[in-house]
């Protein structure tokens, strides 16, 4: 079981990489850098190639709408090579509010366009010339544009001829998708325990289908971890709950919230509504009161090490392969460190 973190979008991107070096040391194994509509991923993932030496570096997510296939060909072969193979492609759809609002393109087709981009990026890492003929059209046919286009292959020579993709999914059909063609799945607010009931099905479908050459599926999700004794280290929980309440409250619009989906596929279902109801009122403290402890404490790692132990437990059953965590501690590194010495 690897050991990851997630880098939030918000804040000083040189203030994490000083961060990524000394969680580095302490025995990180991937960084997951977000984006949604803060500074672009892709510059902080090569500003932390040059500053780490071994951690791996994963888009978490770069989304499937506003950049072109060939555009995120380039995107992660460029942040291989710079990496020295250390990169992970992290594609996700996110969802009409950012990609309507922030980008200015339809949200459509989002499954098609993931499984096009996939096969796009994996061909032309093996520096395949790139015809296609689907969502995505390469060269573009006779009548679009001057009709000078012609077939290319990626200019320079890649790092490594295949990169890790995972991708980001919470839906049925997603979830089965990604089972089928990526390296890995990126599920989030994730509850080991319920995750079977909910994705158990499609996953079997995607794995039935999974394509030749394939390594099993890598699982990557986690929460918040905090060691300790007593009811302060509970109480850090209630940290994470501003977290939950946006996205399962504001994070898209009623009738299109995949995180409300969620809950109610968690069975919290009259919480998901009271939830979405405060958060869109304005009522966002109330909205964060109503997230469920039970989730709260299914999700994170927070309590005494044999607690913290017995999640790890938990999520490992579930089948993830690499635990992100949060560090609610003063020393990260240390807190770090302790859950590697656990996994290893």
């Amino acid at each position: 079981m690897k050991l990851s973190m997630p880098l939030m979008y918000s804040g000083n991107p040189r203030e994490a990489a000083d961060q990524v070096t000394a969680l580095e040391r302490a025995g990180l194994d991937t960084v997951w850098v977000a984006e949604a509509y803060g500074f672009d991923s892709p510059t902080l993932m090569g500003y932390l190639a040059a500053r780490t030496e071994k951690v791996e570096i994963a888009s978490a997510i770069i989304n499937v709408f506003s950049r072109t296939p060939g555009a995120i060909l380039q995107t992660v072969a460029g942040l291989d090579n710079v990496s020295g193979g250390r990169a992970i492609l992290g594609l996700g759809a996110s969802g009409p509010q950012v990609i309507e609002g922030f980008h200015g393109v339809p949200y459509d087709k989002p499954l098609a366009r993931t499984r096009e981009i996939v096969d796009l990026v994996r061909r032309g890492l093996r520096r395949e010339t790139l015809v296609h003929d689907g969502l995505f059209t390469l060269p573009l046919p006779e009548g679009q544009g001057t009709g000078l286009g012609k077939p290319l292959k990626l200019l320079t020579r890649p790092e490594r001829t295949s990169v890790p993709i995972y991708v980001a999914a919470l839906g049925p059909k997603s979830v089965e998708g990604a089972a089928e063609y990526a390296d890995g799945w990126l599920p989030f607010l994730f509850h080991p325990e319920k995750a079977s009931t909910v994705w158990g099905e499609a996953l079997a479908k995607g794995t039935a289908k999974r394509q030749e050459g394939l390594a099993p599926l890598e699982i990557a999700a986690g929460g918040m971890v905090a060691i300790g004794e007593g009811p302060e280290t509970k109480a850090l929980l209630d940290f994470a709950r501003p977290l939950y309440a946006l996205y399962v409250g504001g994070m898209g619009a009623r009738g299109k919230n995949f995180y409300n989906d969620l809950a109610c596929q968690y069975g919290y279902e009259k919480e998901a509504k009271e939830i979405q109801d405060l958060y869109l009122g304005g009522n966002k403290r109330d909205a964060e009161a109503k997230v469920p402890l039970e989730w709260l404490e299914a999700g994170n790692l927070v309590g005494p090490a044999s607690y913290v132990k017995e999640r790890i437990a938990a999520f490992k059953e579930a089948g993830v392969t690499n635990l992100q965590v949060s560090p609610a501690s003063d020393d990260p590194a240390a807190t770090v460190a302790q859950v590697k010495e656990w996994l290893e």
